[in-house]
This record gives structure tokens, sequence and C-alpha cells, in this order.
């Protein structure tokens, strides 16, 4: 089906900048930085292909905004200097291209991944930090314990230096790499999304307990970024209903639309009062596929537009075969509705151009999302009518500065 004559292939603005399409290049992590955190020529020339005949935006892949809470290997991270000047190489290619660029930030709290944690130079873990010590699972709960390594809870004062780290790294991304916008990684169980769930959150301090306590930190952090660079800058990414480390979707003890209800809420009364994001992004449970292709739930995330009148990304398998015969009804039905797309996007570097002439999607790779220090299931994917290029699988990403 072509979509060329949809609202997908219309204009809005976002921010400061005018998108010519509404395809959004979903952030996805692929662990292809070097190990101390340096995005490398192989993401560059990734993000280059994916800007080409664009001019829609790009949300690029979460970076770290800094290591001393958690820190994991083969994730870009705003820690190391280098990093600026590799990041603004890979935003003046995309700028090139008349593509807009959002840098993702986070930090990723209880989420670490034991396989791809740091030592300290005295050959031990360092504590890993979250909203509360409460494991994701039992088998990550025995791997700390077999290891030595400590979960604890973010005291009051690590929260407010965590909020200044947000504020600090998004001018490094706007003022010097050059990024369009940031975007707030507040979901999938990453740390931020620790303090908003009430299964990961049992604090007894103003960080926890009621909603607008589990919230606050979210809230704080969207203020000292609109101070740092200007909330038509800044975005914010939720998954109310994901089901992975330890989030418990609609299963949670408060339904996901009281509790990001009041989020969304709170944002729409900044965006009132002249501050409002330049979008929010949410991902949908329709992403859950079960393994017959089919969805797992009829759930979706029109409601959040009782709460927030902005400009809004919808992420949830839009383009799999299952669910693109859908898309055309859903983004001309809401005129500041962009559509957000992430694994079909790894595979199809012309995504805008496939989906604007219908021509057929190259299915993703899912086995080769995440394998550090190679270019296979990467690099090489071919545009339409192309052969793909292989040469390049077994060469190693080398740091760009």
């Amino acid at each position: 089906m072509t979509l060329e004559n949809s609202n997908l292939f219309k204009s809005v603005k976002v921010g400061p900048v005018t998108l010519e399409n509404r395809v959004v290049h979903a952030p996805t992590s692929r662990s292809r930085v070097t190990i101390d955190h340096i995005p490398t020529d192989s993401m560059l020339k990734y993000y280059e292909e994916r800007a080409e005949n664009n001019g829609g935006l790009i949300i690029m892949e979460g970076a770290l905004v800094e290591e001393e809470f958690t820190s994991q290997l083969f994730f870009p991270s705003w820690s190391n200097e280098k990093t600026v000047d590799a990041m603004k190489i890979i935003v003046d290619a995309v700028h090139k291209h008349g593509t807009s660029i959002s840098a993702q930030l986070l930090y990723i709290g209880r989420m670490a991944n034991s396989m791809m944690m740091k030592k300290n130079a005295d050959g031990k873990y360092d504590p890993i930090y979250a909203a509360s010590p409460i494991f994701m699972d039992d088998q990550q709960k025995k791997y700390f314990e077999d290891n030595d390594i400590e979960l604890k809870e973010l005291s009051t004062d690590q929260i407010k230096k965590i909020v200044k780290n947000f504020a600090e790294t998004a001018k490094k991304a706007v003022n010097e790499s050059g990024f369009d916008f940031v975007e707030i990684h507040g979901a999938h169980m990453t740390l931020i999304d620790q303090f908003i769930q009430p299964g990961s959150n049992k604090r007894t301090d103003q960080y926890g307990g009621s909603i607008e306590n589990r919230a606050r930190i979210v809230l704080e952090i969207v203020d000292a970024l609109t101070e740092a660079i200007g909330a038509n800058r800044v975005g914010i990414k939720f998954s109310p209903y994901m089901k992975f480390m330890g989030g418990e979707g609609e299963d949670s003890e408060i339904n996901p639309i009281v509790t990001w209800g009041y989020i969304l809420g709170e944002l729409q009364k900044r965006a009132n009062e002249g501050k409002e994001l330049a979008y929010i992004s949410v991902v949908e449970p329709r992403s859950q596929l079960i393994p017959t292709g089919e969805v797992e739930n009829k759930i979706d995330m029109s409601w959040a537009r009782f709460f927030w009148k902005g400009i809004l990304i919808r992420n949830g398998g839009y383009v799999d075969p299952n669910t693109i015969d859908k898309l055309e009804d859903v983004v001309n039905g809401d005129d500041k509705l962009l559509i957000g797309i992430g694994r079909h996007y790894s595979s199809n570097p012309d995504l805008v151009e496939r989906l604007k002439k219908g021509y057929e999607l190259t299915n993703y790779e899912r086995e080769s999302f995440y394998t550090p220090m190679t270019n296979k299931g990467y690099l090489g994917f071919a545009k339409y009518g192309e052969k793909r290029d292989t040469s390049k699988d077994d060469v190693v990403p080398k740091p760009l500065v």
C-alpha cells in the first residue's frame, strides 16, 4: 500500500524545526560503540544512510548521561568528552541531508545487564543504583548475590545530582554537538521509569508513594531541561504498558491511565503556560507480539490525547504485516501525530521512500540487533531494488575521534 497521500507525508512543525514527513526513526540500541563508549564510524554510516532523502526525524539510540550510578558497556556515554565531538560528526552528516535528529538521554538503573557491566580498578563491580533496591527478577538477584554486586537506593542528594546531570548533558548535546532535540528516556524500565512505576518504587520519601511523588523526578528533569535548552527542544518517551525488565503494564496495582494521565496532564499544564515540549513519545502494547505474530492485546494509547494536546509520537509495530493496514487511518486521524518505527528502520535505510511508494519492506534480523564489534546485521542493508552489501560484516567499528 502507498501512503504518499496520507498525513504521514504531510509536513509538521516540531519545536523549532519543520519536518517534511511524520516517519520517525525510533531510538534503537545497537551496541556498535567502542568499549569505552565512543560513537563509531559504523554509527555514522548507519545514521547517514537513514537521513538520505528523508527530511523527517531520527531519534538516536540511548546514550548514558554519565556512568557514576550505573555503567554499561557498548552504550554511548556523555561522560567521555570525545563523545561530544563524535556526536557532532554524526549530527552534521544527518543535517547535511535535511533531516533532524534527537539525542536520547538515559540512566539505566537496575536494568543493568550483568553481562555488560564494567568492573572497577579493584576487579569488582560498583554498586548499582535504582529508585528502590528491588530486583527485576530472581535471576538478577542471584547473579548480583553470586558476584557481590550491591543494588542500592538512590539518596535524595544523588537524585538532585541526576537532575543536574541531565540538564548539563542536554546543553552539551544541543549547544556543542548540534542536536535539534534531546529526549528523556522515561520508558522500558530504565531509571526514570523505575521511579514512575509502583512495582519498582517503594520509597517513603518525597520521591515515592503517591503518583505525585513517583512522578516528581520526571517533572524535575523536564523543568531543568526547559531552563537549560528551552522546552521546545525537549522530548520524552514513556512505555506504560510494556511488560519486561520487571514492568507490569496493565497488571500494575495502579492503572497506567491513572499514573501516566497525571504525568501527561502536568506536562500539558506547562504547555499551557508557554513551556510546551517538542514532543511526547509513547510505546503501545501492540508492539508486544506473541510468537504467532498476533497482537497480544487490543489496548492502545489513543487515550493520551485526553491529556496531551501537543506533538505525539506513537510507537508500536505500525509497519508490521499484521498492522500496517491500520497505519493510514491512525495517522490521518490526528494532525499532530508522528509514527515511530524501530525494527523495520534497522533493515530498510530507505524506509521513508518505501512507505511513500508502497514498496515491499525488508524484514529485520533480530539475532544481530545487539552484537558489538561487528557490522553484521547493522550495515549493508540495501535500498529497494539494490543488492545487499556484506563486505563490511567482519570489519570492527572504529571510534570517530
